[in-house]
């Protein structure tokens, strides 16, 4: 079986025994005995199920996934060893180690300080907690992968690079039956990679123009659709394309009215061959002058100050969510409560990812008067931009709070309201209220121990987060920290400020800059001793950028942090106590990983590539992240399946739906939704 299934099922906690051609007897007893004490003994993995089926190379298998051979870093006796290093010593330490590799250019071999003494480990005493694993066969396997991408492919949102690759090779490998793709985002990237005509009876004609725009982006990188340069080969499957929707019938002119200039270059780039009377017919409406969209009617509409028609145009020609859309637009321009009451009737929507979308939105809606920062995904990258003064002056579209939480207020209504009654008898454990619904997973990266964006972990108060990368085919990579408080003033805590700020609050391993082979950094993070020393400071946010520009998809590079007992003891990377271990692989030189709530000592996760060349963290604008920080107060998989629930159970063995944490054991039709079950409960959002 393929390392990419293995890998995602390791992430749900279950390992696969394959079948073995030349050895199909089972391993010997005393074997097996010895197999399930290095994995309790070399990672806590206890084996609740499938003990007989356990291998020896599932050993070798669990030590790459949670931390293989990981190199030592810059300090090798970290943490001890740096904070017996003084100031001066710290820092000249790293400006002779950039000498070497920066000034004669020497990255041969990892760098490490030099007036760093003697140290000898303490031998491993700490208490880590222990992870349950189950170990299921092949066609097990196959069959979890099967589900798995059903409620991918079910789920309207798009698709992270990991969740996408893992649909694509199982419907190669596994000759997937297509039953139904919801995303639009999907269906296009699936045309694109297998050319399997069979998917476009899930697109319409407004669909072409997102599969132009995603081949020029993969074939040719050019962002501007407006400027295409195809290859022959690419506009003839174009226009095989647009043929068999013609032949289908899958043909939404208004919809396209709304790509009129894309539509009227591609069909003149690719020399269209219009035949049939209605091919001819569009091509000309796509080349002449007027404009049938639904959007052109809706802005005749708001142009005139005739907000019911606007609305009633929308919702009519693209139903209630893209009302929902265009809310402040039309909420902005409404001159009575009669106005808005028309407005508000236009909004009742199924759309259960529009709903709590928007939910979020207003939640967090303040009209504070200042730049607003907008976040939107573009090729599973994180897009941000902040109003310049120009754009800021020149804003129409300006709700009062008031009217934001009136809308809130009527979104939550209508997302009761489509949700009651989904499930039957429910049971939820209390602890879900800290795990957050998996609406914007497309930009994250996939891994052991990875959760929905703004999902929080408690961090016990004996235990300290040591933050960790480790990479190889690149030279420098870089861990960095950032403190904000409520106002958004940060300190940066980074290879460029450590030698003055190293302390029993924020430990740094050391920047190292020869990593091609290898290389490493951690930070220690003490959170009593770290609220004591900087006590205006609320959240951390973890970084990683690739300092040597290329981006993370062209190297290897691991992140993740670890729960470690206050009192060092072990090797720097125990793979024990390793809590989350995940690979990144943006097309960007930048990712977010996670931050902590210093108030609440909680881990908060972030996962998110964002879209940027930058090669040196804290150039970029963070305040925007503090919006992932409040989301289960918002909206939470507790409350989310409450919704849902017909019916609240106190007791597990009471429930036909159990949503929990924990292992639990329950009968054969109880459907059990644990955190890291984003598949199943995208789908239920459909």
């Amino acid at each position: 079986m393929k390392s990419l299934y293995k890998n995602y099922l390791f992430q749900k906690h279950l390992l696969v025994s394959e079948n073995d051609s030349e050895n199909k007897e089972m391993e010997e007893d005393q074997s097996q005995f010895e197999i399930l004490f290095s994995l309790a003994n070399l990672f806590n993995i206890r084996i609740a199920e499938g003990g007989k089926l356990v291998k020896k190379e599932m050993i070798k298998y669990v030590a790459k996934c949670l931390g293989e051979n990981v190199p030592a870093p810059f300090y090798q006796g970290f943490p001890d060893s740096v904070r017996r290093l003084g100031r001066d010593e710290l820092l000249f330490d790293q400006l002779l180690h950039y000498a070497v590799t920066y000034g004669l250019g020497d990255f041969s071999e990892p760098g490490h300080s030099v007036f760093e003494e003697q140290f000898e480990r303490a031998a491993f005493n700490e208490k880590a907690e222990i992870k349950e694993f189950s170990v299921i066969t092949e066609e097990e396997a196959v069959s979890i992968l099967n589900e798995a991408v059903n409620n991918l492919l079910a789920g309207t949102r798009p698709l992270s690079d990991d969740q996408y690759i893992l649909v694509k090779e199982f419907i190669i490998d596994y000759n997937f039956a297509f039953g139904d793709i919801a995303s639009k985002n999907t269906c296009v990237k699936l045309l694109l990679d297998t050319g399997n005509l069979r998917l476009v009876d899930f697109l319409f004609m407004s669909d072409v123009i997102k599969l132009v725009d995603e081949l020029n982006f993969r074939a040719y990188d050019n962002l501007n659709i407006h400027k295409l340069n195809l290859k022959n080969q690419h506009r003839k499957f174009i226009t095989r394309v647009i043929k068999k929707l013609f032949e289908s019938g899958r043909v939404d002119v208004r919809t396209c009215c709304e790509k009129k200039k894309a539509w009227s270059g591609l069909l003149h780039h690719i020399h269209y061959p219009a035949e049939t009377e209605a091919e001819k017919q569009f091509c000309n409406v796509m080349r002449g002058k007027q404009n049938l969209s639904v959007y052109a009617e809706f802005e005749k509409a708001m142009m005139e100050r005739n907000i019911d028609a606007a609305a009633q145009a929308l919702r009519s020609g693209k139903g209630s969510a893209a009302v929902l859309r265009n809310l402040n637009y039309l909420i902005s321009r409404c001159r009575t409560s009669e106005e808005i009451e028309s407005v508000l009737r236009c909004i009742e929507t199924k759309n259960v990812v529009v709903l709590l979308q928007l939910l979020i939105q207003y939640s967090q809606y303040k009209n504070s008067g200042g730049p607003r920062t907008f976040k939107f995904t573009k090729y599973n990258r994180l897009k941000v931009h902040t109003e310049t003064p120009e754009e800021a002056r020149k804003r129409r579209s300006v709700i009062s709070e008031g009217q934001a939480h009136m809308l809130e207020d009527h979104i939550l209504k209508n997302l009761q309201k489509v949700l009651k009654n989904r499930l039957g008898r429910v049971y939820i454990d209390p602890a879900m209220k800290k795990y957050a619904v998996p609406l914007q997973e497309n930009t994250s990266q996939g891994g052991f121990g990875v959760l929905p964006k703004g999902s929080r972990i408690p961090i016990p108060d004996t235990k300290k987060i040591r933050a960790f990368t480790y990479w190889e085919k690149v030279n420098d990579i870089d861990l960095s920290v950032f403190g904000m408080d409520d106002k958004g003033n940060r300190i940066e805590f980074s290879w460029r400020t450590m030698s003055s700020k190293q302390s029993d609050a924020i430990t740094f391993s050391g920047d190292q800059t020869s990593g091609y082979n290898g290389g490493s950094e951690y930070f220690d993070i003490d959170l009593s001793k770290f609220r004591a020393r900087y006590p205006r400071t609320h959240y951390l946010i973890f970084c990683d950028n690739v300092y040597s520009g290329i981006p993370f998809s062209s190297c290897f590079c691991k992140a993740g942090f670890m729960n470690r007992d206050l009192i060092d003891s072990g090797e720097v990377y125990e793979p024990k106590t390793v809590k989350s271990s995940f690979l990144i692989n943006t097309e960007s030189t930048f990712a977010y990983l996670f931050g902590i709530d210093l108030k609440t000592n909680e881990l908060i996760w972030l996962n998110i590539a964002r879209d940027s060349s930058v090669n040196v963290a804290g150039t970029t604008n963070m305040d925007f992240l503090t919006d992932y920080f409040r989301l289960t107060d918002i909206i939470n998989v507790y409350s989310l399946f409450e919704m849902m629930a017909a019916e609240l159970v106190n007791d597990p063995e009471d429930a036909e739906v159990i949503v929990t944490d924990k292992d639990v054991k329950c009968g054969e039709n109880v459907q059990v939704i644990r955190e890291y079950d984003v598949e199943k409960m995208t789908a239920l959002l459909k």
